[in-house]
């Protein structure tokens, strides 16, 4: 049984928000903003999908091949695997300009640099060029998945964060999907631009970003850190209340915001000590650590990295045929994602995570046994069990770690170490994926079969760590799960008494009018 959290109770917010009975779809203002949502935040997403899958196709390209000598084993890690080093080598920087210029600009500035590394990809003149540009890439990329993830958790009114978050990592496939296509198409040029296109073409999502960089206003909770309340309450007036300053919501909304902050700020070192400073913080700085390590280490960087060396080893051999296997696999992923991630955000977190692991668990098992089978006897059926497997690990990984990820780790961190938390789960995750992506194909072609069991004995690990150790986040505003465990208790009662007070107190239909009339 899970270590227990603070008692469930019903905050104002939730009160409220249930009594809103109008669809999303049915509030200009809020419709407006989500779509204006999608090519601005939910896209960042795309442009790992992307690199993930082209990378995947280029295998099978003949002119990638020989222009860089025929890569396997180590070298095929090394320049699968160099866009996570990327990444890596951002991850001290990013909270400092996520915090101080907000969540937009640090979008902004991870999608200029993802624009320029992919464009010296595509005119990469040798190995080192090529590797350095993916290594640019990776850099870029981590700046926007933050920012984004935290904007789309503080942005979205309080009914829909779920679900707003659940699509960040499903739009991953998006760009797999187009990645995978584009090398499809791009088989057939007889020349280097078979590879330099789709290259070039990785840059696309981040120029669409920031095209819509400027129609998304920033996010009310980093406006309000700055002292700049009055234009927080606009934003969440506008959005939230449709522009009716006399409703409740949006003030109450302010307060409890105003008040989290308040708290935070009183109690909190300054820099990345805060991720260490109390036994609740420990305890979320090592469920992010392990969480960035299972959605990345659970054998899904073998299937989306390297899927053309397994399917040569099941006996599937034509360039033309793997190319398809991949686009198909990707779109199907993609589908499955977002099936999931419109279900999986309505149900209790930890339950969520529990099953979604030991489904992996059981897919896995499956998978070594028919691939063991195709290697001793030659079966095709066995092949074509391999297959199967490989297509039902899409449901089992969306269940949580795609669905719930980024909305799990925006609900488990206050604000103020939000994207230092973010920060220290991708940092797990980066190192997890750059691991794997370096030892996959070594593992592949010296092991064989044998190496999958390394993720089976992993899975059984995960099951074990999340359910001991995953607190369960499901219910709550992001203010109420600022203070999510026991030893924060008394910090959520004045958080509770600070929103309530809203309602009770006499001048609360003062300041609601105060807000109608400057908005």
């Amino acid at each position: 049984m899970a270590p227990s959290t603070v008692d469930e109770i019903e905050g104002v917010v939730q009160q409220l928000i249930k009594n809103d009975h109008v669809r999303w779809w049915n509030k200009p203002n809020l419709r407006s903003l989500y779509l204006l949502l999608v090519p601005f935040c939910l896209f960042i997403e795309s442009t790992s999908g992307f690199d993930s899958s082209m990378m995947n196709g280029m295998q099978a390209l003949s002119y990638w091949q020989e222009y860089f000598n025929h890569p396997k084993g180590g070298q095929l890690g090394l320049l699968v695997a160099c866009y996570n080093l990327g990444a890596l080598t951002s991850i001290p920087f990013v909270s400092i300009v996520s915090d101080h210029v907000g969540r937009r600009w640090s979008i902004i500035m991870g999608s200029t640099i993802m624009i320029i590394g992919a464009i010296m990809q595509g005119l990469a003149q040798n190995l080192a060029m090529f590797i350095f540009a993916r290594i640019f890439l990776g850099h870029g990329i981590v700046y926007a998945i933050i920012a984004g993830a935290a904007l789309l958790g503080e942005l979205g009114h309080p009914k829909e964060r779920a679900f707003l978050g659940s699509m960040f990592n499903a739009f991953f496939g998006v760009g797999a999907v187009l990645g995978a296509g584009i090398v499809v198409r791009t088989l057939t040029i007889p020349s280097d631009w078979s590879w330099r296109l789709p290259s070039m073409l990785q840059a696309c999502p981040s120029v669409i970003q920031i095209v819509f960089a400027f129609f998304v206003p920033e996010s009310p909770r980093w406006l309000v850190s700055k002292d700049r309340s009055e234009e927080a309450l606009a934003i969440l007036i506008k959005y939230h209340a449709e522009g009716d300053a006399s409703l409740e919501l949006p003030h109450v909304e302010l307060a409890e915001i105003t008040k989290a902050l308040e708290i935070e700020n009183d109690s909190r070192k300054r820099g990345w000590g805060e991720l260490f400073q109390t036994p609740a913080m420990r305890r979320r700085s090592l469920v992010a650590a392990a969480l960035g390590l299972f959605v990345q280490f659970s054998g899904n960087n073998l299937i989306s990295q390297y899927l053309v060396p397994i399917l040569k080893q099941i006996g599937i051999g034509d360039p033309h045929t793997q190319v398809r296997y991949n686009v198909g696999r990707e779109a199907w992923g993609f589908v499955i994602g977002i099936v999931m991630a419109a279900i999986t955000p309505r149900f209790p977190r930890r339950r969520m995570y529990l099953l979604c692991a030991g489904c992996l668990l059981a897919v896995y098992s499956g998978w070594t046994v028919a691939q063991a089978r195709n290697r001793i006897t030659g079966s095709k059926e066995s092949g074509y069990a391999v297959l199967v497997f490989i297509y039902l690990y899409s449901p089992a990984y969306c269940i949580a770690y795609n669905a719930l990820t980024y909305v799990y780790m925006v609900e488990i961190f206050p604000y103020y170490v939000r994207t230092k938390g973010l920060s220290w789960f991708q940092l797990f995750s980066r190192s997890s994926v750059m691991f794997s992506s370096f030892v996959n194909p070594i593992g592949l072609e010296n092991a064989q079969w044998r190496y999958l069991l390394v993720y089976v004995c992993w899975l059984c690990l995960e099951v074990v760590f999340i359910f001991f150790f995953f607190p369960e986040t499901f219910g709550k505003t992001l203010e109420e799960l600022a203070f999510l465990f026991k030893d924060e208790k008394e910090a959520q009662a004045q958080l509770a008494a600070s929103a309530q007070k809203v309602l009770d107190d006499p001048t609360a239909v003062e300041i609601r009018q105060t807000g109608e009339k400057s908005a």
